[in-house]
């Protein structure tokens, strides 16, 4: 397919956290810059007027070496990956984390990085947020989270920078977040025809530069893009499966470049740092204040197993099932960081569930936080591949069959 004129641009945000755009909004446009690293802290709340969000990533990384000295081994590499970068000195620009109190790796991630001096020196209205987050998706966790924004978050705003946290602003920013969720689902629709004319890797690259840099710098080019995919046209039978990617942290184009390279063409990311859940709209209403409402759509929207009661863990299936059956996908990869306390457990049981009760071929799967050099993985994808293109055969020559007796 012909190159998209504006991948080069999205490829050059992703290559560091403190990116052209993100210096041009500090230090031209006077907006301070806010981290953080978890769907549990609603994005549109972070992108108030005077701010933006950063979702935080080590791009590049190779030696953990130091960090893990502060961790352990036995801490999943994200977090290492995260700390060691910001012992290198690649977050001193943020001028405050949302953090939240997701799990124990993470958790001394932020700590250490306070403890080091890895962020806010030199700034004395730097603060570092640490959000709880419940197990249960009742209105009392509505009740508690945000609280706890508000607190914790959105009051330290307002008090060390002057942010307006109205009603009126919040909702403001959702309008804003719902435009650039639009434009990305749009872009990501295509990827249910056959054949597509965009693939996986390069669709990664798109919704991830929005994670990444100010919104508002990169959505006139999100624009040209989309119109530029209604008209490109696309290659035929490039690729040997379409498969759903579900499961934790992918915030490394590689890994997507690698399962496509396999010949598996990815049509749509449940992920941590993906399109889903993490690019679909808030809708509010008149009739309660903003921040509840947010809150209330976050944690129903979200796929975390941190979220453990039966009703989630169906959710969770339901919605992988379905988004196999919407994209037309031959099957689902489902992944995890190593070392993940919480996506470890589920993997087991929702790749089993996957295919054995529902059918659904399905590659289980735990990864390095770089994946793309893995030799073993690209393999494990390859087999998959092949093992789903032996079943396409099967299945012609089953219908020849029949339709021969008949």
């Amino acid at each position: 397919m012909k190159d998209l004129k504006h991948m080069i641009f999205f490829e050059k945000v992703l290559e560091s956290a403190h990116n052209d755009l993100v210096r041009q909004a500090r230090e031209k446009d006077g907006k301070i810059a806010i981290g953080y690293t978890c769907f549990h802290i609603p994005e549109a709340i972070l992108n108030l007027p005077g701010c933006f969000s950063v979702r935080l990533r080590a791009p590049f990384m190779g030696s953990t070496d130091i960090a893990t000295y502060y961790l352990a081994s036995s801490s999943c590499e994200f977090s290492r990956a995260l700390l060691e970068r910001g012992i290198e000195g690649g977050y001193r620009f943020l001028d405050a984390i949302a953090g939240v109190d997701i799990c124990e790796c993470m958790n001394r991630c932020y700590e250490n990085m306070e403890l080091l001096g890895c962020v806010g020196e030199g700034n004395d209205k730097f603060f570092l947020s640490y959000i709880d987050v419940p197990g249960k998706d009742e209105e009392i966790s509505v009740d508690h989270v945000t609280e706890q924004l508000q607190r914790k978050l959105l009051n330290p705003l307002h008090v060390n920078y002057g942010i307006d946290i109205s009603d009126q602003a919040l909702r403001k920013a959702v309008e804003d977040h719902n435009e650039i969720c639009d434009l990305i689902t749009e872009i990501g629709n295509f990827r249910k025809l056959d054949p597509a004319p965009i693939t996986g890797a390069e669709f990664h690259k798109i919704c991830l530069a929005t994670y990444v840099c100010p919104q508002y710098l990169i959505k006139d080019k999100l624009k040209e893009t989309l119109e530029e995919i209604r008209t490109r046209a696309a290659d035929e039978k490039k690729f040997r499966a379409r498969l759903v990617i579900v499961g934790g942290e992918i915030d490394d184009p590689e890994m997507i470049e690698l399962c496509e390279e396999s010949g598996a063409l990815i049509v749509a990311d449940r992920f941590c740092y993906g399109s889903i859940p993490g690019r679909q709209r808030i809708e509010l209403n008149d009739r309660e204040d903003a921040l509840s409402q947010i809150v209330r759509i976050n944690i129903r929207q979200t796929s975390c197993p941190r979220y453990i009661t039966d009703n989630k863990i169906l959710y969770r299936q339901e919605e992988a099932k379905q988004l196999a059956k919407d994209y037309h996908a031959d099957g689902i990869i489902y992944e995890q960081m190593k070392f993940c306390t919480y996506w470890s457990y589920e993997r087991t049981l929702q790749s089993h569930v996957l295919a054995e009760e529902y059918g659904i071929p399905t590659l289980s799967i735990d990864r390095p936080y770089r994946a793309g050099a893995s030799g073993q993985l690209k393999t494990r994808v390859q087999a998959f591949v092949e093992s789903l293109e032996i079943k396409q055969i099967k299945a012609r020559a089953a219908k020849r069959e029949a339709q021969h007796v008949q």
